[in-house]
């Protein structure tokens, strides 16, 4: 499709925090936009101080006739009374990953895949080439704290671009450089076991053309497959050197590598590289500090909702806090998920001196009354003695009120809205 024919688009979903990068976007090129979601946020809050609309409340009346594409994240079912009420009128559609496919034509692509370190990657690379003057078009999964933005706008020929797995969602993109950080076994809910979401990889190896670049650990198993056959040079990443970083955590190291590898490739100077990585100060809910609450307790927000994730997190935890008691509030993220990786969860909170396991986030799914969070609590309890149940996130809040002071430090881990309890906390 033809951007420059659109006038005014509408997304279902706005307040995601790739949708609403992308709604930022076309905003940028001079089309009106609005949107729904269904709670505010401060990404709605963002939006809506940008001048663009967003409607608190999804229905049918919300598509007029004057909207030329309805963009909508492939979380929302067909009944969605939006997407009915478009079909009805026969206005474009597009998915998210669809609609970031047609914007990505015409730009030179940098995509940042894999399945841990992809926001985090995505913005230390943002860092690297804007400090380097390529002004990239970029958009991250996240709010980057130096511009306080999940989108920024650039005025030059690259497209940097957190790209998801799920679904096969990047398969949309063409990548001219593309980025694997890591690949595991996640989003068992579509992918069959780890040899698929390898195969979904693979796909996307091969859309880099041979002039292109492919930034990963070669020596890595599970990514050397995913490379095979791919015409596009092999940049190995681990090559690159270790930085001391602002950012805590050996795992970000590695995320800077890739950073400096991409920002190598494209003529950035060497000590320009390295200046903003060693200033780099991180992305919201990436081990963000949060404050201290009014017993002097620290609070700490993190997104980590893979077992692995969390094993990385709680690793960093202990090291930057040996000497206080450790309290982590996990939420679950998708019944499938806590009940596909229930075993490695199990062994995930060793470091931690105790667990607060609230309700599992549904998101886009169901309870079918196959898993809760009190089974992935009785489950960790075979690996750390002090693991407590709550029912809701202001029970949680509640319980740490009472128990937490200033020789205690929490953070509060998932993917769903588990940061409102540190935001509850927190002595502002």
């Amino acid at each position: 499709m033809n951007l420059n024919s659109v006038k005014k688009a509408y997304f279902i979903g706005i307040g995601g925090i790739g949708m609403s990068a992308l709604a930022q976007l076309l905003k940028e090129r001079g089309i009106e936009v609005m949107g729904s979601d269904i709670n505010s946020s401060p990404v709605t809050d963002k939006l809506s101080q940008q001048e663009i609309k967003v409607f608190l409340e999804q229905k049918a009346e919300n598509i007029t006739d004057d909207i030329d594409i309805v963009v909508y994240t492939i979380a929302i079912p067909e009944d969605h009374p939006e997407l009915v009420a478009t079909k009805k009128k026969k206005i474009e559609t597009k998915t998210y990953p669809e609609m970031l496919g047609v914007v990505s034509e015409g730009y030179f692509t940098i995509a940042i895949s894999g399945t841990h370190g992809k926001t985090t990657t995505a913005a230390m690379t943002a860092d690297v080439l804007v400090d380097g003057g390529l002004a990239p078009t970029t958009i991250v999964g996240s709010l980057v704290t130096r511009y306080k933005s999940n989108f920024i706008p650039g005025n030059n020929k690259y497209f940097l671009v957190e790209s998801c797995e799920y679904k096969r969602s990047f398969l949309h993109i063409k990548p001219n450089i593309l980025a694997i950080t890591n690949i595991e076994e996640d989003h068992l809910d579509y992918y069959k076991d780890l040899s698929d979401i390898q195969n979904a990889f693979h796909n996307l190896a091969l859309k880099v053309p041979k002039d292109g670049y492919i930034v990963c650990d070669p020596k890595d198993p599970v990514v050397g497959s995913v490379i095979y056959g791919a015409e596009a040079t092999i940049v190995d990443y681990t090559l690159m050197p270790n930085l001391s970083l602002t950012v805590p955590g050996e795992h970000n190291v590695a995320n800077s590598r890739v950073a400096y590898s991409i920002g190598k490739l494209l003529g950035v100077d060497i000590k320009d590289i390295e200046n903003s990585l060693v200033k780099f100060s991180g992305t919201w809910r990436r081990f963000e500090y949060k404050g201290e609450t009014s017993n002097g307790a620290l609070v700490f927000d993190d997104y980590a909702h893979h077992p692995s994730e969390i094993q990385t997190t709680l690793e960093m935890f202990a090291e930057s806090f040996p000497n206080k008691k450790r309290i982590v509030v996990f939420q679950p993220h998708l019944f499938s998920r806590t009940k596909s990786l229930i075993d490695d969860f199990a062994k995930s909170f060793e470091r931690a001196d105790m667990v607060i396991i609230v309700p599992i986030y549904a998101a886009r799914e169901k309870d079918d009354g196959s898993i809760n969070h009190e089974v992935l609590a009785e489950a960790i309890r075979g690996t750390n003695s002090d693991v407590r149940v709550v029912q809701s996130l202001e029970d949680a809040s509640v319980l740490l009120k009472g128990i937490a002071g200033n020789n205690d430090a929490i953070v509060t881990m998932g993917a769903g809205d588990v940061y409102k309890i540190g935001e509850a906390l927190i002595n502002k």
